[in-house]
């Protein structure tokens, strides 16, 4: 079966979320078809894209069906079980990133070994196997104490901070592999998004700071307001260096924090992420399109601002589902807030869509996101 469509290479992407979802519009522009493998055909990128495979991404042999024509397999979430994306590679699939580089996206113990050994700024950690193990690692190091789950954590889920052994205790009973981290006194969040070719090409887009909300990122600003240009060059230089010591293909995400000692590296993420979505609008290149730049090794495109400002507001559920009778305010309001929906059930607390505002003062800019987020999401003014 070509690898080709009529118009151009069919990148596969496991998963049908959010990422997929956007993927989409930039992959009509190359003239990449995109087929997705989802668990229901009502997920958020099956609504959109056309060549939608129901299947379960834990079972090879759906996998291996999936991947049949495709001229690239990627991934909008990192649970594929790594050795079935080895089992892919020894078919003769092309998949970005491979095991090789996702598994340290995978397994937070694997990633910091790997992490400490090539010289990148991470907090002291340690495994632990039992409640005792993570007293003493407190003990060492200090309270409070981060305990995550070494595989399948994500927003916020999986990670718990600990200020007495009761605590401690509670987070062994959700029955996980955990590791321990010495808690960083940060001053704030920052994200680095960077892109890698298979043969070495490699940008960066700007520093971004992000703000978190019961672990889950409710607003980024692009770039960083008032981090020292050394600070950011160094944050580029890490996340780049990551990117090919780990030899990843594709898009890295790399979450750090801001500390008065210096930036440390929190977590990594191999694929589109929520930290880079004022992509869109604020750059000349998006982070989707450049994911599939990426991933079917073509020249990767300009990472540079289209506006001096660009702050990107989640869309988190509420109590109240409707949304769309909100649009004609917020459209009216403001002719130049972009908005963007995924196809989501609202529940509260679920991401379900994201606003971008772009201009050249960030106190405006940011005003005018949080305005349009709080209306569509509660119907009040801020």
């Amino acid at each position: 079966m070509s690898s080709y469509s009529p118009i151009g290479p069919v990148v596969g992407i496991v998963g049908a979320g959010q990422l997929a979802r956007m993927t989409q519009p930039p992959a009509i522009a190359l003239g990449v078809e995109l087929r997705v493998l989802a668990a229901a055909p009502d997920e958020s990128a099956a609504r959109v894209i056309t060549d939608t495979r129901v299947g379960d991404y834990r079972d090879l042999g759906d996998l291996r069906e999936f991947a049949k024509g495709c001229a690239a397999i990627t991934f909008d979430h990192e649970h594929v079980p790594t050795e079935h994306v080895r089992a892919l590679v020894a078919d003769g699939h092309t998949v970005h990133p491979g095991a090789r580089a996702l598994v340290h996206a995978q397994d937070k113990a694997l990633m910091r070994e790997r992490l400490t050994a090539i010289g990148v700024p991470c907090p002291a950690w340690a495994r632990v196997e039992t409640a005792a193990d993570a007293e003493r690692f407190a003990g060492e190091h200090g309270w409070p104490v981060v305990l995550k789950a070494v595989r399948g954590g994500y927003d916020g889920r999986g990670v718990w901070v600990c200020g007495s052994a009761a605590e401690i205790a509670e987070a062994f009973e959700a029955g996980v592999e955990l590791l321990a981290e010495a808690f960083v006194p940060f001053e704030r969040e920052l994200a680095v998004l960077v892109a890698r070719s298979p043969h070495g090409q490699g940008v960066s887009y700007p520093v971004v700071e992000t703000v978190q909300q019961d672990g889950i990122c409710v607003e980024v600003l692009a770039p960083a307001p008032g981090l020292d240009p050394e600070d950011a060059a160094q944050a580029q230089r890490i996340s780049l260096k990551i990117a090919h010591e780990l030899g990843v293909t594709g898009l890295l995400a790399v979450e750090l924090f801001e500390t008065a000692h210096g930036l440390v590296v929190n977590e990594l993420a191999m694929r589109p992420h929520n930290s880079g979505h004022w992509t869109i609008e604020g750059a000349r290149t998006s982070q989707f399109e450049q994911h599939l730049r990426a991933v079917l090794d073509l020249p990767l495109g300009s990472p540079t601002m289209t506006a001096p400002v660009v702050v990107m507001a989640n869309l988190l559920g509420g109590d109240d589902p409707g949304l769309f009778k909100r649009y004609e305010h917020v459209l009216a309001h403001d002719p130049g807030i972009k908005l963007h929906f995924y196809g989501k059930d609202v529940r509260p607390g679920r991401k379900i869509g994201h606003v971008t505002a772009l201009g050249s003062n960030l106190d405006e800019v940011r005003a005018r996101a949080r305005h349009a987020a709080v209306y569509l999401t509660t119907g009040e003014y801020t």
